[in-house]
């Protein structure tokens, strides 16, 4: 495989075909990812400008790194199926990078692909590091809390913008609070929930995690 290189095809999911794209890594990289996508419907696709900078922050050590669309948006068959179907999405694009790399899995999700995301990396057995990137915790007069966390001894980050509508401080703080050991939470101050304006923040503490927890 060539690193930077990009595989576009579709995996098989449980409701048809996935739109998958895959960043290719170098030969001896340590770990492959998955990232995935906010909430199909309000528009979005693997092709976010978070997802895109969350991915080349990762591609850049030269792990393999797969982005699909969820169940129903683009190119991806079935329909949206209130996160219930979506986590069976995951836990396919899951299963295919461990068969085919055989390496540790690094999930990254962003937003609606955090918190659906979660549901299926937490448990699976090839996933050793968590990445939140987003992760909501209040929306449409809801708290979220996330109790699978409690539990987890998987390597955590939660990174969130100080301006994040949908992951107020006191929140954010408490889910971190009830969340198992190894654990991170960095905000970046001004940045709302799209991080807008500071993606290239976004990626530095994305990167610096990386280097630090997982010796790079």
């Amino acid at each position: 495989m060539r690193h930077g290189s990009i595989e576009s095809f579709f995996l098989q999911g449980q409701a048809g075909r996935l739109e998958a794209l895959l960043n290719l890594g170098v030969s001896n990289a340590q770990y492959a990812c998955v990232i995935c996508h906010p909430h199909p419907l309000y528009g979005s696709t693997m092709h976010n400008k978070v997802v895109f900078h969350a991915m080349k922050a990762l591609n850049a050590f030269g792990f393999p790194v797969l982005r699909f669309n969820f169940r129903g948006v683009g190119k991806s068959e079935g329909k949206h199926d209130s996160g219930h179907g979506e986590a069976d999405d995951v836990k396919t694009a899951l299963d295919y990078m461990a068969e085919r790399f055989s390496l540790p899995i690094i999930f990254a999700g962003f937003s609606f692909g955090a918190a659906i995301g979660l549901r299926a990396a937490v448990p699976h057995p090839q996933v050793k590091a968590l990445i939140a990137l987003g992760i909501p915790l209040s929306a449409e007069g809801r708290d979220y809390s996330y109790a699978l966390l409690r539990e987890s001894n998987k390597s955590k980050l939660l990174l969130s913008g100080g301006r994040d509508e949908f992951a107020r401080a006191e929140l954010l703080d408490q889910v971190a609070a009830e969340a198992a050991e190894p654990k991170r939470v960095v905000v970046i101050s001004g940045a709302d929930h799209f991080f807008t304006g500071h993606l290239e923040e976004m990626q530095t503490a994305l990167n610096g995690w990386v280097r630090e927890v997982l010796g790079y």
